[in-house]
């Protein structure tokens, strides 16, 4: 008789003197400890990714990518000698970019008569193996239309580079809040669909990829537009896998950019889908105001744009002063109140109280829906103001009209 046998035969022997509720019960907990084993087997191997030589960095990479992708992930190796000739050397006239992680350059693959976004990691920057594998695991394992796409990597030596589709309009960022002379400034219509299709994108993330996965860098210069502005989120280097099990939290070292990251995972590292909501909201009331959330170079009380923001969330007659000035006053009032009152709720200073990214989802598209309604109410009057000159009695009815929207979004 095998090992295996006996210890289920001992098992069966403790199972049958029980209750049959306390077998069920047993089956569940045993199943569950199964499960978070498995879980916490998953999480491990994407934390302990060792760093290794360069000589032995290619084969290395390439095996942890099979081992962990399980034959499923689908994008393309490149060598390095194509990724040069796809962005003629890396030359600076091709360059889209530079951060911490290294330089974008925008680059052609003949072969496939296809423009991409190449990234190449610098080797002494912040992202190392371990960031590399996971965006290259993420990126080629979770397919959604709000995430950027990976088109392959390549790990030639001690290169590391990621080649991503090409997003032609550049990041949020860039249309935001280093808006040059040359462009024009996003409409409200604009904000309000790059906010929910980014939305959507932490949605996949939190609720529908198994594992969750918490994006943790939820920021303007990681959401790329396409050609019709369509947001993707980018730059999975710091994404984690979320929680699973009876666990409430994963605690891990702080990372991401200052301002963004939530107060209780920047002062305890317990990291939760909550606090990519905060970082939601971060950026949600940027575009809202066009303003960065720290800004040194406006007055001392102005420089946190979330401290700036609480005291005039409280108080709906000064709401016209949180807008961007260059929207120039094109934006829907009702809109305003509701987008602020959505902003607000993402940045709760306790995350129990934040709302899941999916209701965040289901109160943006309530704002589009309702964005047609008010602009053929908006021209309703504008006909009726038109054709007839008001009574005083008209006039009242507006006013108290107007009152009643107020009332209603307190």
């Amino acid at each position: 008789m095998t090992l295996g046998k006996k210890k289920k035969m001992k098992m069966n022997c403790f199972t049958c003197c029980r209750p049959k509720e306390e077998n069920v019960h047993h089956k569940k907990t045993l199943k569950k400890s199964n499960q978070e084993k498995k879980n916490n087997k998953s999480q491990s191997s994407f934390d302990n990714l060792s760093f290794r030589t360069d000589s032995s960095r290619r084969k290395y990479i390439s095996e942890e990518i099979a081992k962990l992708g399980k034959g499923n992930v689908s994008a393309e190796i490149f060598t390095y000698l194509e990724l040069k000739l796809a962005t003629q050397n890396f030359d600076n006239d091709h360059l889209l970019g530079e951060g911490g992680f290294g330089r974008v350059y925008k680059g052609h693959i003949g072969s496939k008569n296809l423009d991409v976004a190449v990234k190449q990691l610098d080797r002494n920057g912040f992202q190392g193996t371990r960031e590399f594998l996971v965006e290259v695991l993420i990126l080629s394992l979770l397919h959604h239309p709000n995430l950027v796409n990976l088109v392959g990597y390549c790990s030639d030596g001690d290169q590391r580079i990621l080649v991503y589709e090409y997003m032609p309009n550049g990041s949020l960022e860039d249309h935001l809040l280093e808006l040059g002379p040359e462009k024009n400034p996003l409409d409200w219509d604009t904000r309000m669909k790059i906010a929910e299709g980014a939305a959507k994108g932490l949605e996949y993330l939190h609720e529908k990829a198994n594992p969750p996965v918490i994006y943790r860098d939820f920021k303007a210069s990681n959401i790329l537009l396409d050609e019709n502005l369509n947001p993707k989120l980018s730059d999975f280097g710091l994404a984690k896998l979320g929680p699973t099990g009876d666990k409430s939290h994963v605690s891990t070292r702080v990372m991401g950019t200052y301002g963004y990251c939530a107060p209780e995972y920047a002062s305890t590292g317990q990291l939760t889908a909550k606090s990519d909501v905060y970082s939601f909201g971060v950026v949600f009331l940027e575009m809202i105001t066009g303003r960065r959330v720290i800004d040194t170079s406006k007055p001392s009380e102005e420089q946190n744009l979330v401290l700036w923001a609480q005291p005039l969330f409280r108080n709906k007659k000064k709401f016209h002063l949180m807008v961007d000035p260059l929207l120039e006053g094109n934006y829907p009032r009702k809109g305003l109140c509701q987008a602020l009152a959505i902003a607000a709720m993402c940045l709760q200073q306790e995350a129990s109280v934040r709302p899941l990214i999916s209701d965040v989802v289901t109160a943006l598209a309530f704002l589009s829906v309702n964005k047609k309604k008010e602009k053929d109410e908006d021209e309703e009057e504008a006909v009726e103001d038109t054709c007839k000159t008001p009574s005083k009695s008209n006039t009242d009815n507006i006013e108290t009209n107007e009152a009643n929207v107020d009332t209603s979004k307190n």
